[in-house]
């Protein structure tokens, strides 16, 4: 997994040009789930390459197949189903409890990226484990109308910001689902809070959602 830590410094900063603010912001040591909003496709590579520490990034199944998928798994990376995959968590699990950083785009899939909801198993890593949180906000993947499966344009300008870390824990007396509920909507809130400050921050806006290319 050595060499893709230059392969994310590429795409960032000779590929596209991304500023990085908030890396004092992430734990030196110990277990972190690196939580962002989610645009584009790029939003994940983005994030690995602007990111202090390396991560594994749960990515979708579909991804994996061909030399993509090659390269995903040779660098770590974490094939989920986004209908409901225990098996994904699980490895995600097995790497916090290790100490090591595990990336997750909650909101599940490419929209407006404004974090309006997430799913709950960023809330099920962080309870399961004790690891930070740290909301990452992504910007300029996608403009506009620009559809969501779209790339953008080489040397376009990128904004990554690793927000104030959280931890989530249960409280007594608390059922699971309870907790599981309460821990999501606290990342969610921490989440989009940290997107809209970082919006007002580099003027970069969050994209509309255009409808998906229809499959011919």
């Amino acid at each position: 997994m050595l060499w893709s830590r230059p392969v994310g410094f590429l795409l960032d900063h000779v590929l596209y040009k991304t500023s990085v603010r908030g890396r004092s912001n992430v734990p030196k040591a110990g277990p972190v789930i690196f939580a962002g909003n989610h645009i584009s496709y790029l939003d994940g590579p983005v994030m690995f390459g602007a990111a202090p520490r390396a991560m594994h990034i749960l990515v979708k199944k579909e991804m994996f197949a061909g030399f993509l998928g090659r390269v995903l798994r040779a660098s770590g990376q974490i094939p989920v189903d986004r209908s409901g995959d225990r098996a994904a968590l699980q490895a995600g699990k097995g790497l916090l409890d290790a100490g090591r950083c595990v990336g997750i785009l909650p909101e599940g899939t490419r929209g407006s990226g404004s974090v309006e909801s997430i799913a709950n198993g960023v809330a099920w890593l962080a309870l399961a484990t004790g690891a930070t949180v740290v909301p990452v906000a992504i910007l300029g993947t996608r403009h506009g109308g620009e559809h969501r499966d779209s790339i953008p344009p080489l040397r376009r300008r990128l904004s990554v910001s690793f927000g104030a870390p959280l931890c989530v824990s249960r409280r007594s007396g608390e059922s699971g689902r309870v907790s599981m509920d309460r821990a999501a909507a606290e990342i969610q809130a921490a989440l989009a809070g940290h997107v809209r400050d970082s919006v007002a921050q580099t003027g970069q806006a969050l994209p509309h959602i255009p409808p998906l290319r229809k499959v011919q």
